[in-house]
């Protein structure tokens, strides 16, 4: 399934087509993702821009058997053309497998119904380590106060798994839509928002809306180059550190 919602209302400049697969339901196999340009004849602008939105194509497999996850496993030339490869674990094996062997970017944690197992610190730290990215939902939430139930339940689970960490210093978690329809969406502060009540702090909730998702990104583009993606970050200059690189004449006439 392909949905595309407008996200220019609410300040999104990037959307992603989520192509879903569930082997429980029938044989299945990996296509080739169809170009945005053949879906839309014109994409729209940004607002307070001249660029145009950016289309991303997503695969999000479902699997319930460790044998659904042979075709992540294989070298197949389909897979490499997504730019995002996220996996729906159903059981707490299949997590296992997701956390510590699947090349995958994103793991998708199941809000619409109570976990049939419990977080566990080694492969929730080994997925860390991996550069692997929790994905939670917010749509779900929105439509039914029972999901709203289960999304806040699993969310401050995975949190407090998440947060035993210590080698780490971000969180890496996600926030996604979800959404079939334009009325789910929200714009990214009040997701941030959204993101306090899943247990994330102020400055977790805003990364899980931007610098999380950039780094998902750039986590796909390794998975397809097989070496690595490299990009800078313009580091502000603290006081202190302006301050021992003065010249003695100058840091006399300072402290006068």
């Amino acid at each position: 399934a392909s949905r595309l919602c407008s996200p220019l209302p609410v300040g999104y400049s990037a959307v992603a087509l989520n192509h879903v697969i569930d082997f429980k339901e029938k044989k299945q196999e990996i296509v080739k993702p169809v170009s945005p340009s053949e879906l839309f004849p014109s994409l729209p602008i940004v607002q307070g821009t001249s660029k145009q939105i950016k289309v991303l194509n997503r695969l999000t497999l479902v699997v319930s058997d460790p044998s659904h996850c042979n075709l992540l496993r294989s070298t197949s030339a389909n897979v490499r053309l997504y730019d995002i490869i996220a996996v729906f674990p159903k059981t707490e094996k299949l997590f296992h497998i997701a956390c510590t062997t699947l090349d995958v970017d994103l793991i998708c944690i199941n809000v619409t119904e109570k976990l049939p197992f419990y977080f566990r610190r080694p492969p929730v730290n080994v997925a860390i380590d991996r550069g692997i990215y929790f994905e939670l939902l917010y749509a779900p939430a929105i439509k039914d106060s029972t999901m709203r139930r289960y999304t806040i339940s699993n969310a401050i689970s995975l949190m407090q798994i998440c947060k035993g960490k210590v080698s780490s210093h971000r969180e890496n978690k996600i926030i996604n839509s979800n959404s079939s329809g334009p009325l789910e969406l929200r714009g990214p502060y009040d997701v941030a928002n959204l993101g306090l009540l899943f247990g994330m702090s102020e400055s977790d909730a805003k990364a899980a809306v931007s610098t999380n998702c950039r780094a998902t990104l750039l986590h796909g583009e390794t998975r397809k180059t097989a070496c690595g993606v490299v990009y800078t970050v313009k580091k502000p200059r603290k006081v202190e550190e302006e301050e021992t690189t003065l010249p003695a004449c100058k840091k006399a006439k300072t402290q006068v």
